[in-house]
C-alpha cells in the first residue's frame, strides 16, 4: 500500500473544463503522493481566456463558513498550505486571516503563497488587493511570483541589476519571506549580461526567446543564497502554467531531507529545478498536441476575427489546455525528462 506524504490544503480557483487553478494543481499533488483538501475560491465553466465564461465567486462569508466548520470538525490537519487566485479584497483578506490562524496553530506549516496578481504588466485583480497580499507575505514559507508580481509587491521596477537585487532583498528583509522563487522573468539584455557565463543560454540560440527562473533562500541574517536557470519559451499562450509550477514547488520542497540533492543544491533550488523540469516537459507535450490539431482548432490570434467569431478563440484555448493526464508519468517521475537544474549564482550580491 502506498503511503501518503501528508496533507495539503489547496485554496484557489476551480473550472469545470480545463486545467487552471486547482485543476492544474490538485491532480499533480495527488500523483506525487499527497492527500489534498480543496477549497474553491471561484467555480467557473472554464478559464477567462476563452472570453466566454461563467460561474460564481466565493464571498468572504462563504469562505469563513467553510474555514469555521472545518475547524469545528477538527479537519485542519494539513501540514502544507497552497493558496492561489482569490477574487476580490474581502475574500483575499479572509484567506489571509485564515492562513494566519493556521500559522499560529502550527509554526512548522509549509505555506506556499502564489500571489496571483497579474502578468505582462497587467493586473488581474483590483488595486486594493495588493496591500492585503503584502500583509500575507510574512506568513509564507515560499512565494512564487512572476516578474510583474514581484514589481507590484515590492513597488520596484526591475530594469537593471541593482533593482533586481533590491526587489529580492525587500521580499526577504521587509516582508520576511524565507524562500522566493521568481517563476519567470524575461531574459532582457541587462539580465543576460548580469548572468554568469555558465548560466546564460547557449550562444547558438540567438533566435529563441528565453525566460529565467531565480530562487533565493535566506535562513539567517545576511545575503540570501541564489540559484538560477534559463529555459526556452514555447510559442503560444498556455493557461495554468503558474498554478502547476507552484504546486510542484510545494510538493518537492523538503527541508528535512537532503536525499536527491546534488552538490550545490538547496532544498528550494532542488524543488524549483524539479518543478521547472516537469512544467517545461508538460508544456512541451501540450505544445506538440496542440500543433497536431486540425487547422481550424489552432488558428492564429486575431482580435478582430475572434470578436466576430468567438468559436475561433474557444477552439484555440481548448487545444492549448495542459495535457496533465497524458503527462502524468512525467509528474510521477516514471518518464525520463531533461533535468533543468538551477545552478548556484555565487556572485549575485556582488555589486
Amino acid at each position: 500500500m502506498a503511503k501518503s506524504k501528508g496533507r495539503i490544503l489547496s485554496i484557489q480557483s476551480h473550472v469545470a473544463y480545463g486545467y487552471v487553478g486547482g485543476k492544474a494543481a490538485v491532480f499533480p499533488l495527488q500523483c506525487l503522493g499527497y492527500d489534498v483538501d480543496v477549497i474553491n475560491t471561484v467555480n467557473f465553466s472554464n478559464h477567462s481566456g476563452y472570453a466566454r465564461f461563467g460561474g460564481s465567486r466565493a464571498t468572504a462569508a462563504e469562505l469563513d463558513q467553510i474555514f469555521g466548520i472545518m475547524e469545528q470538525n477538527e479537519l485542519l490537519r494539513q501540514e502544507r498550505l497552497l493558496t492561489g487566485y482569490i477574487p476580490g479584497a474581502e475574500a483575499t483578506a479572509a484567506v489571509t486571516a485564515f492562513a494566519k490562524k493556521l500559522r499560529e496553530r502550527n509554526p512548522h506549516l509549509i505555506y506556499l503563497l502564489d500571489p496571483v496578481l497579474g502578468d505582462s504588466g497587467r493586473l488581474y485583480v483590483a488595486p486594493e488587493v495588493v496591500p492585503i497580499y503584502r500583509d500575507a507575505l510574512p506568513l509564507a514559507t515560499i512565494i512564487t511570483p512572476n516578474w510583474f508580481e514581484v514589481e507590484v509587491l515590492t513597488d520596484i521596477k526591475m530594469t537593471d541589476p541593482s533593482s533586481l537585487r533590491q526587489a529580492i532583498q525587500k521580499l526577504h528583509e521587509t516582508y520576511h519571506v524565507p524562500h522566493v522563487v521568481i517563476s519567470s522573468i524575461p531574459l532582457k539584455p541587462w539580465l543576460t549580461a548580469l548572468l554568469p557565463a555558465h548560466l546564460r543560454p547557449p550562444t547558438d540560440t540567438a533566435d529563441t526567446d528565453y525566460l529565467a527562473c531565480i530562487a533565493s533562500s535566506r535562513s539567517t541574517p545576511g545575503p540570501s543564497t541564489v540559484h538560477a536557470k534559463c529555459f526556452p519559451c514555447l510559442p503560444g499562450y498556455f493557461s495554468g502554467v503558474g498554478d502547476l509550477f507552484s504546486a510542484l514547488v510545494l510538493a518537492h520542497f523538503d527541508e528535512t531531507s537532503s536525499e536527491g540533492e546534488a552538490e550545490g543544491e538547496s532544498p528550494l533550488s532542488r524543488a524549483a529545478s524539479t518543478a521547472v523540469s516537469q512544467t517545461h516537459a508538460i508544456l512541451s507535450l501540450t505544445h506538440e498536441a496542440a500543433s497536431a490539431l486540425p487547422e481550424d482548432e489552432r488558428q492564429a490570434t486575431d482580435e478582430e476575427l475572434d470578436a466576430r467569431e468567438p468559436m475561433r478563440k474557444v477552439k484555440r484555448m481548448r487545444g492549448r489546455e495542459l495535457r496533465l493526464i497524458e503527462g502524468q508519468d512525467i509528474i510521477r517521475g516514471i518518464q525520463p525528462i531533461e533535468y533543468r537544474r538551477l545552478e548556484p549564482w555565487v556572485d549575485f550580491w556582488a555589486a
